[in-house]
């Protein structure tokens, strides 16, 4: 159901600080971009700094901008050629170049900071903030993390010049080790140390400051016990949600094949791996025999993680997991990539919600998750000390199994398995998160001066 969305009727000119922003397919773009039409609508008027990695907004001011360093530079620099030119030889070419002349740059960066690639985006977001807000045309900063040099640019901002700042926190920014860490001892790896002193500084100078889970925000409070007090920022949560993409038919009716496909989307990594699925594989093939002939696992949107690689070669699961690899944009239908990833969703027989095994899945939730919920599809959630989510996805009707517990997975495997076989998997309650609520939870929130 649709929410209704404050209206915006002072301070209306937002400068929007975010790297990453009309990136086809990218959560960290979507979660800021998603929210334009709704910001719009309120009355906002946004003024747009991001990198050079995605396409260039033409509703409204929007400057894309090259990170100064050479690490940052590199990265952008690849987005933008392959935006241009794709990824073809071109791409190889002459991302290889770059990479080989910068080397001894980066290598010089990273002896001397130790700072995640895209830190130096910072700077021009800095200089070029600093002018418009002199000249009298922000009323509003909203720095947008993912990455952390948009919120290093606004608390500059905001020290700089006393503009009001709001800052949005994807990821968190301190990540604790075990569940009795609560995130208070000095990092060892600088880029670690530098966020969590970023975090105190959010606390600090924004206004209003929230993150996407309950978690996130409480482990947040215990570091920072100036959150929520006066003079310091307040602090809230906002669940992010996701859009529909394009003409999603979300009632499109789900069809049995002779193959029951168990699909992934979106980043792997060893501590979220594919080979949790193959391992519960083995013990359901013995079982049943018959199932190695119809169960296909599809992995979209990045490469097999080194873990799903080693245990495809252990078990000869080369015809059981089909790496499809990141759908881009179609230029024969003219379809974006996130529109080809939502048919292939809607595709599924099961969509596999990997959340980790690292102590921060208590502070996340992942973004794909938000995208399931509009393709009326069973989601299959393997989860990790994270009650929240572990709710939302009962309250909607799924598969969940805790991560860590091989038993517990193969018993969930086998029921998906049963419940295929009898035409009878899970219908999903129809209980999408959009949008629209995240904005009118932020702009209820800002507004309450």
């Amino acid at each position: 159901m649709s929410q209704a969305i404050p209206v915006v009727t002072e301070n209306k000119r937002w400068l929007i600080l975010t790297h990453a922003f009309n990136m086809d397919g990218r959560a960290a773009s979507l979660t800021i971009t998603d929210k334009i039409p709704y910001l719009l609508e309120a009355g906002v008027e946004p003024i747009v700094f991001s990198a050079i990695t995605g396409m260039k907004d033409k509703r409204f001011p929007h400057y894309q901008f090259l990170a100064w360093g050479p690490a940052g530079f590199r990265f952008d620099f690849r987005h933008w050629i392959a935006n241009q030119y794709g990824r073809g030889l071109f791409y190889k070419i002459t991302t290889r170049t770059v990479s080989i002349l910068l080397a001894p740059l980066i290598a010089i960066e990273k002896l001397c900071l130790g700072y995640s690639s895209q830190w130096s985006w910072a700077l021009p977001a800095f200089i070029h903030g600093y002018r418009l807000i002199r000249s009298g045309k922000v009323d509003v900063v909203f720095s947008v993390g993912s990455a952390w040099s948009a919120h290093l640019a606004g608390v500059w901002l905001k020290k700089a010049t006393g503009v009001e700042l709001i800052s949005e926190v994807h990821d968190p920014l301190v990540i604790r080790k075990s569940p009795v860490d609560q995130g208070f001892e000095r990092p060892k790896n600088r880029d670690a140390r530098f966020r969590h002193y970023l975090e105190n500084q959010l606390t600090r100078f924004s206004n209003k400051v929230w993150w996407f889970t309950e978690g996130a925000l409480h482990y947040a409070k215990v570091r920072n016990p100036n959150l929520n007090t006066p003079n310091n920022a307040h602090g809230f949560v906002v669940t992010p949600g996701a859009e529909p993409p394009g003409s999603l038919a979300a009632s499109k009716k789900h069809e049995y094949t002779n193959q029951l496909n168990l699909c992934h989307f979106g980043s792997l990594a060893n501590d979220r791996s594919l080979s949790t699925i193959l391992k519960a594989l083995v013990p359901l093939f013995n079982k049943y025999p018959q199932a190695r002939q119809c169960i296909r696992v599809h992995a979209y949107g990045a490469p097999l993680d080194t873990l799903s690689i080693e245990a495809i070669k252990q078990f000869a699961f080369e015809d059981i997991l089909l790496a499809h690899g990141r759908l881009e944009k179609d230029l024969q239908t003219g379809k974006s990539g996130r529109e080809r990833v939502v048919e292939k969703m809607q595709d599924a027989d099961v969509l596999i919600l990997l959340h980790g095994n690292d102590e921060w899945c208590a502070e996340y939730i992942p973004s794909k998750f938000y995208d399931y919920l509009w393709t009326g599809r069973p989601i299959w959630g393997i989860t990790h000390r994270n009650p929240q989510l572990d709710q939302m996805l009962l309250d909607r009707g799924s598969y969940i199994s805790p991560e860590g517990d091989a038993q517990a997975v193969a018993s969930t495997l086998e029921k998906i398995w049963l419940d295929w076989q009898n035409k009878h998997l899970i219908e999903p309650v129809w209980k999408p998160i959009g949008v629209d609520q995240a904005v009118k939870t932020i702009l209820t929130e800002v507004q309450a001066r």
